[in-house]
């Protein structure tokens, strides 16, 4: 089955892997004998699916949750079922690539205007006009 990322792009469940670990932090004697946490793993740098250019900037966004070798690790363990934090991974994995997949928006280059120029230099003029009043008024 596919998951829709976007509407270019889906995944294949097979991509996915997920192994379950047991979460940190308190929970009583449940986390010590319930695996809960997930540990979900896309190889992104060999995906069919996705195009060069999101792949690079999945690299960017990524950061530490990708491997050398181009492997998404997400960690999920912010809920107390195996379920939910399994819907947290992948719901958080499809945010990541859909962030990836929208092209950064080109700068425009703009130029002050002469009127915003004048303005600051006025300003200036009158901020350095204030501090000289303050000072000590010499023996002429």
């Amino acid at each position: 089955m596919a998951i829709r990322v976007s509407p270019t792009i889906s995944l294949d469940e097979n991509e996915l892997e997920e192994n379950f670990v047991r979460a940190s932090g308190p929970g009583g004697q449940n986390v010590n004998k319930v695996a809960s946490a997930v540990q979900l793993r896309f190889d992104a740098e060999n995906s069919p699916n996705l195009p060069p250019s999101v792949k690079r900037r999945l690299r960017a966004l990524a950061g530490s949750r990708m491997t050398r070798d181009g492997v998404v690790i997400i960690e999920a363990e912010r809920h107390r079922t195996q379920k939910r934090n399994r819907e947290d991974a992948l719901d958080r994995l499809i945010d990541l690539i859909r962030d990836a997949a929208t092209p950064p928006k080109r700068r425009i280059a703009t130029r002050p205007s002469l009127s915003a120029k004048r303005k600051r230099v006025d300003e200036k003029v009158q901020r350095g006009m204030t501090k000289k009043t303050r000072k000590r008024p010499t023996l002429d």
